[in-house]
């Protein structure tokens, strides 16, 4: 009589892997949708969250797979590993937004001028629904920002607004911050309307000749305490994820300085997991690197 050995099969590792893949295609579809689509991002983390939860779900079906098969050698050693690197994705997103979000100070408004931080040109409204937030920055998280990033500070060159604006361009365009709304550029572009008409040789010539008046003597009072100020508004996304971020850059011009400044605030939610001040940071090195020899400190 022929002995015939039947191996077990373990059900738990399959089902783990159907559960798995599940949560991979919902991350990858949903992390498309939201990068290069219409998905906005509450919705996207929502559904983020989602697929992480059905990963977690088949991580102990995957890990009860792999001691079947050591305890038995029951069938589904390679579906429990499939299923144990699907999860690794959804899984490995968010637990990297936990260590963010419990690291990093919980505030969504970044600026190097903590006593003036730049104004928008035009506020933003965007619908929080579940991720609700503090409508302005309390004193408490601009004191959280000074102690978590004390090195985020503005920028002062040695320089012509103009001079420094077009190294502003330069930076925004290299960081990726598409600018779309700009106050104050008569300071930094050439007022046409002051340039001389052209002479008209048939203008009738005045029968009086004009008298010069004497020269209105200088005055330092509207000069002291109000420098000249260039604002640009504009919006970026973070490379991978696609987070949105407004952003405000402020240029103010004292005597021969330009002082440039950065406000960089998350779209949703009242957190933005460290990005806002890496974005920030990112600008302003690019930006020293664009104006390099007129940096003042």
């Amino acid at each position: 009589m022929t002995v015939r050995f039947v191996r077990p099969v373990s059900q738990s590792a399959y089902l783990g892997r159907r559960l798995a893949l599940s949560a991979l295609l919902l991350f990858v579809i949903v992390a498309l949708a939201h990068r290069f689509g219409p998905l906005s991002e509450p919705d996207f983390l929502a559904l983020l969250f989602l697929s992480a939860a059905i990963a977690a779900v088949s991580l102990p079906l995957s890990l009860v797979g792999l001691v079947r098969l050591w305890q038995v050698g029951a069938d589904g050693g390679v579906a429990a590993m499939k299923g144990l690197i699907y999860a690794a994705l959804p899984l490995g997103t968010v637990a990297y937004g936990a260590v963010q979000y419990y690291a990093k100070p919980a505030i969504y408004d970044i600026s190097t001028d903590l006593a003036d931080p730049p104004a928008f040109i035009s506020e933003l409204h965007f619908a929080q629904r579940w991720l609700p937030r503090p409508p302005v920055p309390a004193a408490g998280e601009r004191r959280a920002q000074f102690a978590a990033y004390p090195g985020l500070i503005g920028r002062r060159y040695e320089g012509a607004l103009d001079r420094v604006y077009d190294g502003v361009r330069k930076a925004s365009l290299s960081a990726r911050i598409a600018i779309a709304k700009t106050d104050g550029l008569s300071l930094v572009e050439p007022d046409r309307t002051e340039r001389s008409a052209p002479k008209d040789d048939q203008a009738p010539v005045p029968d009086i000749a004009p008298v010069p008046l004497p020269r209105p003597e200088p005055s330092l009072d509207g000069a002291v305490g109000n420098p000249t100020e260039v604002v640009l508004q504009g919006a970026t996304r973070t490379l991978i994820a696609g987070l949105r971020f407004d952003v405000v850059i402020r240029l103010r011009e004292d005597a021969e300085t330009t002082f440039v400044d950065i406000r960089v605030v998350s779209r949703y939610g009242p957190h933005d997991l460290g990005f806002g001040a890496e974005i920030a940071e990112d600008f302003l090195d690019r930006l020293d690197a664009e104006l390099l020899g007129l940096s003042g400190g």
